[in-house]
């Protein structure tokens, strides 16, 4: 196994397993998104507001882990404003059960420090929740969403 920074390179299969990773998750495929995704990849792989990190298996992306980045106002609790929302978490199912996704997530811990980071949020699947939670990731009260 091997392990790199996604690059722009890399759009198209990263597309692909994206939308896998939403159909495993139970969101159906009931639009393209593909422009939508495409242009995200391009703009935030290129500008360095996104990090994306793969394990490849025989020159296959097998898994793959994202972080990206968020400037808010200042906070008593985050004196710099910086935020990473982890997302793209994604094993094939081939490679499921290896310890991958832990070893992208400590990838994904350390650009966030290097970044100046000091707060990572997320939104965990079932099946990611006991990765997050052996990292250290807890239950907050404060996160709501509402569809406009």
């Amino acid at each position: 196994m091997t392990y790199r920074k996604a690059g722009l390179q890399d759009v198209e299969t990263l597309m692909q397993l994206r939308k896998t990773q939403l159909i495993d998750e139970a969101i159906a495929p009931n639009c393209n998104i593909d422009a939508e995704l495409r242009a995200f990849f391009i703009e935030t792989l290129g500008n360095g507001s996104m990090v994306e990190w793969a394990a490849e298996d025989g020159g296959e992306i097998v898994a793959t882990a994202a972080v990206v980045f968020y400037q808010f106002p200042p906070t008593y609790t985050n004196k710099s404003g910086k935020k990473g929302y982890v997302t793209n978490m994604y094993t094939r199912p081939s490679h499921r059960k290896q310890g991958l996704a832990s070893v992208l997530l400590g990838k994904l811990v350390a650009e966030a420090k290097q970044a100046g980071i000091t707060r990572l949020w997320l939104g965990a699947s079932k099946m990611g929740r006991p990765v997050y939670e052996k990292f250290g990731f807890a239950d907050s009260p404060n996160w709501l969403e509402m569809d406009l």
